[in-house]
């Protein structure tokens, strides 16, 4: 097996400089809406509206508009022609087939990794899991779900292959939105240590224990999050139900 490439991965930028040094407006409007997004306070269904986020935010309508074009080109957004943008409103199906996916990519990518990892590329897995457990002691949930994230894009990125880390990068996008919105604010405590344990696993060598682990965790999430999906469809069914039954008349 050929060793994996020694590049470093870097942390997935959010927000771009221009020639001055300062952020784009783009950048700024996208960073803003996506940690919206994150910070599970937008529920699924809500429509964002051009004009109130771009007074908000102090831009355009235009730069909103490309945003929201951006964010729904990764699934973050639903776009409607002639209603707006709105937060996604997933089915168990969809959810289950995303998640389908990133289970089939990373087994692949645990078993190419598993005992290649050189001393730079640990140290770079360590230090990002010092940054998840950072994030989670100061209570910022939005960053507490990007680096979980990013946690596979990491490894992704140590594959050495462009291929590869775009396609996880679609994947694991969307299903930080399906964190954001469906698992519970207590669940990402389990982020930092079950990422620990991934790294232990492969630097253990053996593939199918670092298979194992790295399995579980994924089926651990989506259990949550459908779990956090459904038991919402619920409320939300029962909420209707009683305004109903309150209808004069009834």
């Amino acid at each position: 097996m050929s060793a994996p490439s020694r590049r470093l991965a870097p942390h997935i930028p959010s927000e771009e400089p221009v020639a001055d040094g300062t952020v784009s407006v783009d950048e700024r409007v996208y960073e803003a809406v996506s940690r919206a997004l994150l910070s599970g306070k937008l529920r699924p269904g809500t429509p964002l509206r051009e004009r109130a986020l771009a007074e908000a935010l102090g831009c355009t309508r235009g730069a909103v508009r490309k945003v929201f074009t951006r964010l729904g080109a990764e699934k973050r957004l639903v776009l409607e022609h002639n209603r707006g943008a709105f937060v996604p409103n997933p089915t168990v199906e969809e959810m289950r087939s995303i998640y389908r996916a990133r289970r089939i990519v990373e087994a692949g990518l645990v078993a190419s990794l598993c005992g290649q990892l050189n001393a730079v590329q640990t140290e770079a897995l360590q230090r990002h899991v010092q940054a998840e457990y950072q994030a989670m002691e100061e209570g910022r949930r939005a960053d507490s779900i990007r680096l979980a994230g990013e946690f596979h894009l990491v490894l992704a990125h140590m594959a050495g292959s462009d291929e590869l880390l775009s396609y996880m990068q679609r994947l694991v996008r969307t299903t930080e939105l399906y964190k954001a919105l469906f698992d519970s604010v207590a669940a990402t405590v389990c982020a930092p240590r079950e990422h620990q344990e991934i790294i232990n696993a492969l630097l253990g060598g053996a593939r199918d224990k670092a298979l194992a682990v790295a399995m579980a965790h994924l089926d651990e999430l989506e259990q949550r999050v459908i779990h956090g999906a459904v038991a919402e469809r619920e409320v939300d069914l029962v909420s209707l139900l009683a305004g109903s039954s309150s209808t004069p008349g009834c």
